[in-house]
């Protein structure tokens, strides 16, 4: 008994070392392996800082506005008789657009005007009878107020069919009408949205302290999302002149010329506001920027006894575009800076620069 439970034990305490030993071989050819092995070498893309001119603004956001429009509207009921106007066309200042019925209103224009000749005829006659004493003040004073009573009745009758007659308030295009000839209009119907589109607004909010860098007739250009590849050069028209107490923001706006008629009321539109040119400045590609909670920074290539290393270094990030940044601090003009690449790098890893248009927009998008 004794001598089995001496072989049993004899037998574990070989296993139990055979797997020790291996590990222990393993974990040194392991050691010798990591100790033999190259150092990685990361391909990287990267880009020469250089000095370039920065033309700093101010965004802002908005919607277009016609330089004036207007729903136009009927002041009192009636049928239409007559509609002078094709959706969607130029209409002229004063140019007659809707025409309702008014024959009892020129019938009653009509038998008014037959009395006023009789009544201003009276009124002359009595005026030199009075002057005589051959009439009473009385009978003088009803002849006059009788005649001009008759004709304000006629001032009063050509303005109701003047009213009756819709005209443009002021020149423009007009939409797509929403009446029809023959169609009983309650007053105050909507007849058709009447635009000046010749001078688009475009108004805005920015914070109250950038009220110092903003001044009338500064240049702005504005980006709809019909044309992104577009800017439509405006200028600063008016600047409100209080700050919304609770906001913080001022209301600006700019006007747009439209001569070709590309922009539409309502349109969404982004604001760029010129600002002073700044020059030898900083830029970078914002792929080569890695922004983290921590700070925003990149990686500075440098050559160390013939090999290339990278540095991480921390930079001030100012305005940013589509795809560059302004940078205000971190880098200088001949600086190397990785562009791509940037995943598997850390501080002195060795790189090797290559040639990649992965990182380069396409002249057109793909179509889905």
């Amino acid at each position: 008994m004794k001598k089995w439970t001496f072989f049993m034990l004899l037998i574990a305490l070989l296993l139990f070392g055979s797997v020790i030993g291996f590990n222990l071989f393993k974990q040194q050819k392991i050691a010798e392996y990591l100790a033999n092995r190259p150092e990685p070498e990361f391909p990287v893309t990267v880009t020469t800082v250089e000095a370039v001119n920065w033309v700093p603004v101010i965004e802002a956001i908005g919607f277009i506005e016609p330089n004036q429009g207007v729903t136009v509207a009927n002041e009192t009921s009636g049928v239409i008789d007559q509609i002078s106007f094709e959706s969607g066309t130029q209409v002229e200042e004063g140019q007659p657009l809707v025409l309702l019925d008014s024959a009892v209103e020129k019938a009653n224009l009509k038998s008014t005007q037959a009395k006023l000749p009789a009544a201003e005829a009276k009124y002359k006659r009595y005026q030199g009878l009075y002057k005589k004493g051959s009439i009473s003040k009385e009978a003088y004073d009803e002849a006059e107020a009788n005649y001009f009573s008759l004709k304000a009745d006629i001032e009063s009758l050509n303005a109701s069919i003047d009213r009756r007659e819709i005209k443009a308030p002021f020149a423009g295009v007009v939409g797509i009408r929403n009446v029809y000839l023959g169609q009983y209009l309650q007053a105050g119907t909507d007849i058709v949205r009447l635009e000046d589109t010749s001078v688009m607004r475009l108004r805005f909010t920015v914070p109250q302290t950038d009220i110092s860098r903003i001044t009338l007739d500064q240049e702005v250009d504005i980006f709809v999302d019909a044309y992104p590849d577009k800017p439509f050069k405006g200028s600063i028209s008016a600047i409100e002149p209080a700050v919304n107490v609770q906001s913080g923001l001022i209301q600006v706006q700019a006007d747009i010329p439209n001569s070709d008629g590309k922009l539409r009321s309502g349109m969404f539109a982004r604001a760029n506001i010129i600002l002073p040119k700044l020059e030898n400045q900083v830029t970078l590609p914002q792929t080569a920027i890695t922004f983290t909670l921590y700070g925003d920074n990149v990686y500075v290539v440098r050559e160390e006894e013939g090999v290339k290393r990278v540095t991480q270094q921390v930079v001030k990030v100012g305005e940013r575009t589509a795809d560059i940044a302004h940078i205000l601090d971190g880098v200088q003009p001949g600086d190397v800076i990785v562009t791509s690449g940037q995943v598997r790098l850390s501080n002195h890893s060795k790189v090797r620069i290559v040639e990649s248009d992965a990182i380069t927009p396409p002249a057109e998008t793909p179509m889905l």
